[in-house]
Order: structure tokens, then sequence, then C-alpha cells
């Protein structure tokens, strides 16, 4: 959500920011946000004159009755209903375009931090830095392929009781995905300070628009016959978590650090003929959720402390990756900066996301009205959020059966994940 008020003092700098991040017509929105502010603000000057006015006219009735002047007792009276009138006629122009308003700002984009560089789309992007080598060697057989070979990765039997978009992972591969969800939370918690967390799957409204994914992608997220929606991600429910919340800034001198390994649900509405086959692109799936809760000094900061923490983990499992600053016109909705790490997958012979580090500023703070009060102040102000993977469980599954994958069909297990695999060192045909 956006401050009406620096719109209003500086339109301009909203017009550039919404232009840079693919508003076809940013003046004529900037526009008519102004001008439904100015209705919105007007409509209420009106109804409070009115209501003083009412007021006023009431305590005169008492005194004009006790003068026994009833013919200006009658008149204060029928002023009052008439002033009624017009305060019930503010407060409905001040409802319905006060909503107009909310509506509007609230389906526009983060405005982007000044160091997020120009582009339109992914080619926009700038490689900040790589780590690793990418293998080497003669053709690599994609996940999938290797999955079913050996008897551990089955997508037909998924889509006989699920339908496309889900899988059902057995034996080796199965505990593989398990380490890896129980090692990434360990390494979160342990190593970099995040309090783990196990929050709920199924959130409400409130907290699905406080962090962004209502209105604009309820068609990529599941809802339930009670008016629940399933997570896309911990993300939402994590952040949630402080949403109406005034927290003294004590609680967040040092950032408020969350993780969470939780099935996600994603519809994948705009995904059609993408990732179609295989475990890249699912409706169920498991992530390791990094949130962070901050004031505003300390985002930029922790952002790249998040990115670190995202990055140590496929140090360790030595997948080679890259980290991406994305530009302005590939950024999601509510990122104010993000950077996304990419792994290497030989089948395809190229990089591809494996986490999103995002900055949202105040943008979802204020959305849910999540601030923090400074020690002697009496004024409050929003917190800042960020969010990222740590990392997606799958897409990882994915990285390790392609780039430790051997000649005889079998996927060598990581160095890092033999103690999660009780000694195991491939995964094997059952």
């Amino acid at each position: 959500m956006h401050d009406i008020r620096a719109i209003r003092d500086n339109p301009a700098a909203f017009v550039a920011g919404w232009s840079s991040r693919g508003v076809d017509d940013a003046d004529g929105l900037v526009a008519d946000i102004l001008r439904l502010d100015k209705e919105l603000r007007t409509a209420q000057t009106t109804g409070q004159d009115a209501l003083a006015k009412r007021n006023a006219a009431s305590k005169l009735i008492g005194a004009a009755m006790g003068k026994k002047d009833m013919v200006e007792a009658d008149r204060l009276k029928a002023e009052v209903e008439a002033l009624k009138g017009d305060i019930a006629a503010a407060e409905a122009v001040e409802a319905d375009v006060g909503k107009q308003l909310r509506d509007l700002l609230a389906a526009q984009k983060n405005i982007a931090a000044d160091d997020v560089p120009e582009g339109e789309d992914e080619s926009g992007n700038v490689e900040v830095s790589r780590w690793g080598t990418p293998r080497e060697g003669g053709p690599a057989k994609d996940h999938a392929d290797l999955g079913e070979a050996l008897g551990l990765l089955d997508f037909e039997a998924a889509a006989r009781m699920s339908g496309a978009r889900f899988a059902v992972l057995k034996g080796g591969l199965a505990r593989l995905e398990r380490a890896l969800g129980q090692f990434m939370l360990d390494v979160q918690t342990t190593e970099h300070g995040y309090q783990e967390t196990s929050p709920p799957l199924l959130v409400n409204d409130a907290a699905a628009y406080g962090t962004d994914k209502l209105p604009k992608f309820a068609d990529d997220l599941f809802r339930t016959t009670d008016g629940r929606w399933l997570i896309p991600t911990a993300e939402v429910s994590l952040t949630a978590t402080v949403m109406g919340q005034l927290l003294p800034e004590t609680e967040v001198k040092t950032p408020i650090r969350m993780t969470a390994l939780t099935a996600c649900f994603r519809a994948e509405a705009g995904s059609a003929g993408r990732d179609t086959r295989g475990l890249i692109r699912q409706h169920q799936f498991y992530k390791v959720e990094l949130v962070s809760i901050t004031r505003p000094e300390d985002s930029e900061a922790e952002h790249e402390r998040m990115t670190a923490c995202a990055e140590a983990i496929l140090q360790k499992l030595e997948l080679p990756y890259r980290r991406l600053l994305l530009c302005k016109g590939d950024m999601g909705f509510g990122a104010r900066k993000t950077f996304d790490l990419e792994v290497w997958l030989p089948s395809q012979g190229t990089y591809r996301e494996i986490s999103s580090c995002s900055n949202c500023g105040d943008f979802q703070a204020r959305r849910m009205d999540a601030r923090f009060k400074r020690d002697g102040e009496k004024k409050t102000e929003f917190v800042h959020t960020l969010n990222g993977s740590g990392l997606a469980v799958g897409r990882t599954l994915v990285a390790i059966m392609e780039n430790y994958q051997q000649d005889d069909g079998s996927i060598r297990v990581p160095d890092a994940l033999r103690p999660y695999m009780g000694g195991v060192e491939f995964v094997s045909a059952q």
C-alpha cells in the first residue's frame, strides 16, 4: 500500500516510479488518485462541518425550549434533521470514494529502490556474482527422467489422483526431500539465528491482503470452502504474525527473524505451458521460508544478510549458482528490491531460479498496519518486511538430482546431507 500523503506531496516521483515498473499511463493513474483523494477530503470536511452545525443547533434547541420559544425550537429541530441528512450523504460519499481510492492504491506495485536497474523484463536483470563451477562432461539427464528410471518418481499415479502438476516421491527420493527440508531448517536456525516457527497453512483475507496476495493474485491461490486461503508460501503467515501490532522498538532493534518449513500451494494460473513436466512448477511443494521484520534503517543490510543466508545452503550443498539483481520490470508486485538466486541445471544448460529474496520496505506493513514506536517517541512508524526462500525444497532436489547424477543412473547424496540420510551415500533404484 502507498502513502497518499507522499503521493500528494510529490506526485512526479510516483509517476516516474510507476512508469519504470510498466504502468502505461502513470500520469493518468496519479491524476485519478489525486482526484479521488480530493473528493474524499471534501466529503470528510463537508461531513465534519455538518456535524458541528448539528451539534450547535441541538444545544440551541434546549435553550429555545427553556425560553418557551417553540417557533425557534421547531426551526432548530428541522435544521438538525436536515443536517442529519447532509451528514449521511457525506458519509455515503466518503465510504464510496474511500473504497475507490483504497482499491486503486492497493492495485499498484511497490516503488523500486533507487539502485534497482531499469528494464522491462528478465533481460534487464544484472548478474551480481557466481559461485561454483557448472558440471561438465557428457549430456545430463533431466531430473524427471532420472527419477522415473529409478522408480522413485511417479507422475502418472499423481495425475490419476490429483491431476497435472503433482508428483509422488518414493523411497530414497522421498527421504532425500525430507532430509533437505530438515537440513535447511537446521542451518537457518542454528547458524543464522532465525526462529523456527510452525504457522497455519490456511489464512484469512486480511493476511492474504496484507502480504499483497489479494486482490491481484487471487487466481494464483487455492481457496477453501469456508473462504480461507491455502498459503502460496509461509511468507504470508509468518509476516502476518505482526499484522495489526504496535511493537516497542526493543522488539525490532535486532530484526525479528522467522523461518518455517511448510507445504505451499499455488494454482499457477499464469504459467500455462511452462515447466509442465517435472518438479519445477508444482501445485504443491515444500519450502523453507525466511521472513524478517525490521526498522526502516535496518532493512537494506538485512536484505543482504538474508540473501547470504540462502546462498549458504547452496554452498554447503556444493551447487553452482549465481546471484541476480532484478530490474524494475521483473520484480514482484510488492518488492522494493529483489535478489534472485539461480542454480545450475545441467540438463537445461542454464541457471534456474531457486530463491527470491525481497525487501518490501513498508509496503506490506501499511496494508496490514504493522507499526513500531521508538523509545521516547510518541509517533509510530511502519516496520519494514523482508522475505526469501531458504530454499525451495523441490527445486533444490531437482538441482541435486541433476548435478549429482552418476553414470549408472543413481544420485550421489551431497556430503552435507548424509547425516540426515542415515549415512546413505547414493539414492538408487529400489
